[in-house]
């Protein structure tokens, strides 16, 4: 039976590796940056979701190196348990501060923060409505939860609209990205928190690619200029923030339940309190940072004009996130292996991670000019050929 099971797991690596979607791990020898080291080769590196270049940030190592001194390196126990410290606390209240909010919750990572809100709030007989293209950490989510999971059309208000009118459901939670991670484009949101007073339903935004960029770094909804009980704010740490983690915001009520009914959240080892005092010298990197969003825009501005001159199937996206589509797997692997042999490193993404196969172009503050520039020759040669 093992045995039988082995060769069965062979054979589907197999079929993957022909049809052109076997995944491979590859590895930096490199702290996180614009030029890394991967498998051996210096590499420019638009690969990372490192958006203001503040993972190896002099002042977020220094804050992790004191919090470790101050705090130690684990967290030793659950929240609930033995491993809520001081440092935690005051993390969650100026992430509250900071986006807003009245109230905030840390987790270890985003996937278990979209675990917890969902499974939390919603359940048997209970109804979730998410957008085609949300990240599969939201749709695992609304699995786990048994609640009835409705999907609409990538950003299609009027199918959303009619799936709420048609639902008797108890209790209704509308999830979506607010940045799509692998489109770059943004939702409605306004016009989905329109949907969500109308129809008594609650709009859970997960922001991961927005905070830090967007609304002068406070995220999405501040970008819209959005206050609602309704809303909930996901934003991850381990993108603009440069750290590992992830923050929830919302109703002080909301929080409460989170912290007596996540699943996720109470049985699972706290991250550790090193992270939440570094997450201090973040915000106020982030608060600091118009600078490094400017440079951004520059950057993003200056590829989508070099790809539009040489006819690439571009996204509407104005943000870090830039996607070019392909027309199979195997021309985005070999577009990406032809970057790396030039010295760029580019991911393929394929289904199903996504409906259409594209190389995923992500900037960072950290980029140079010279390096966006080098990057936008080397694909129009490549493109062209």
């Amino acid at each position: 039976m093992v045995f039988s099971l082995l060769d069965e797991l062979q054979q589907s690596l197999r079929e993957r590796a022909d049809a052109g979607l076997l995944r491979r791990r590859r590895t930096l020898a490199t702290p996180q940056g614009a030029l890394v080291e991967v498998d051996g080769l210096q590499l420019v590196n638009f690969c990372s979701n490192d958006y203001l270049g503040l993972a190896a940030h002099p002042d977020l190592i220094a804050a992790a190196q004191a919090g470790a001194a101050r705090w130690g390196v684990g967290s030793g126990a659950a929240h609930l348990v033995a491993g809520h410290f001081v440092a935690h606390e005051a993390f969650e209240q100026a992430f509250a501060a900071f986006v807003g909010r009245p109230a905030a919750l840390s987790f270890a990572t985003g996937y278990l923060a979209n675990l917890a809100v969902v499974t939390a709030l919603v359940g048997r007989g209970d109804a979730v409505f998410a957008d085609k293209l949300n990240h599969a950490s939201l749709n695992d989510a609304v699995v786990l939860s048994r609640a009835d999971f409705k999907r609409f059309a990538h950003n299609d208000l009027v199918q959303l609209e009619r799936l709420l009118a048609e639902s008797t459901a108890r209790r209704k939670l509308i999830v979506v990205d607010a940045v799509f991670s692998m489109d770059g484009d943004l939702a409605p949101l306004a016009e989905m928190l329109a949907l969500a007073e109308r129809y008594d339903a609650l709009l859970y935004v997960d922001d991961a690619h927005g905070f830090g960029v967007l609304g002068d770094g406070r995220g999405t909804l501040a970008e819209l200029g959005l206050q609602s009980p309704r809303l909930i704010q996901l934003a991850t740490l381990g993108k603009a923030a440069g750290l590992g983690g992830a923050m929830v915001a919302a109703e002080p009520v909301l929080i409460d339940w989170l912290v007596n009914a996540a699943r996720p959240y109470i049985y699972t080892t706290a991250a550790p309190p090193l992270l939440a005092q570094a997450g201090l010298a973040s915000l106020r990197l982030i608060t600091e940072g118009a600078g490094l969003r400017d440079t951004l825009r520059r950057h993003v501005a200056a590829f989508r004009g070099a790809m539009q001159a040489c006819g690439a199937q571009l996204l509407d996206s104005a943000t870090p996130i830039q996607p070019i589509l392909v027309q199979d797997n195997q021309r985005a692997l070999a577009l990406s292996d032809a970057l790396r042999e030039r010295g760029y490193w580019v991911a393929a993404i394929r289904p199903p991670t996504v409906p259409t196969p594209r190389l995923r172009v992500c900037f960072s503050a950290a980029h140079s000019d010279e390096q966006v520039a080098g990057l936008c020759a080397t694909l129009q040669e490549l493109l062209r050929a």
